[in-house]
């Protein structure tokens, strides 16, 4: 009689999380970002008291003859601000005694005014209570056509009346355009300049 051989591998066990269990694995993960967005919300900040003052970091523009070009970034208002920044620039031209500040700010649509603006203005002041840091800068010789140059990509900026959050266009978005169409500033921005990076037909 012939005796045929009984294999002894172990068969393969699969684990499968019960569903019930997932249910209830995704609702603590909505949960938690629930309550992350209301603690940012109403962290006690109020943003129409929160600091807008200059920070004091630019070169004071009546002492510093030399052509000045800086780009800075500060954490975003509320919740945003635990992964994102908000970027601008700011830049004065040799014997200037003012800076001219670029950006992008979404709730200047909600007025009918387009979200990108070029003015006159402190080039480093907080951002609603959040004091910005230096991501760029350029001084001396040389800087002026730098600044030309950034002038004339802001100027071209195809997303001056459209602002979103995500993905963009938005602040970042800006100052990401000007990066690329000016090569010469040398930036790369870091990655919680969230929308830098975009692109749509225009």
């Amino acid at each position: 009689m012939i005796q045929r051989k009984r294999h002894s591998a172990t068969p393969t066990v699969r684990y499968r999380l019960p569903r019930h269990r997932c249910d209830v694995g995704l609702r603590r993960v909505l949960l938690c970002l629930a309550v992350l967005a209301v603690a940012g919300c109403s962290s006690g900040g109020d943003w129409r008291s929160a600091s807008r003052e200059p920070a004091g970091i630019a070169p004071d523009p009546l002492r510093t003859q030399e052509a000045v070009l800086q780009v800075y970034g500060a954490d975003a208002w509320g919740w945003r601000g635990w992964f994102a920044i908000h970027t601008w620039i700011a830049a004065k031209r040799t014997g200037e005694t003012s800076y001219r500040v670029y950006d992008v700010i979404g709730w200047r649509g909600y007025g009918g005014q387009p979200v990108m603006r070029i003015t006159r203005d402190h080039p480093d002041r907080y951002w609603f209570g959040e004091k910005p840091v230096v991501l760029k800068e350029h001084r001396g010789a040389g800087v002026d056509a730098l600044i030309d140059a950034v002038d004339k990509a802001a100027r071209a900026y195809p997303w001056k009346t459209t602002y979103r959050v995500f993905p963009g266009p938005n602040s970042n978005t800006f100052t990401g355009w000007i990066a690329r169409q000016v090569p010469e500033l040398d930036l790369d921005l870091p990655l919680s300049a969230i929308g830098s990076g975009y692109h749509s037909a225009y």
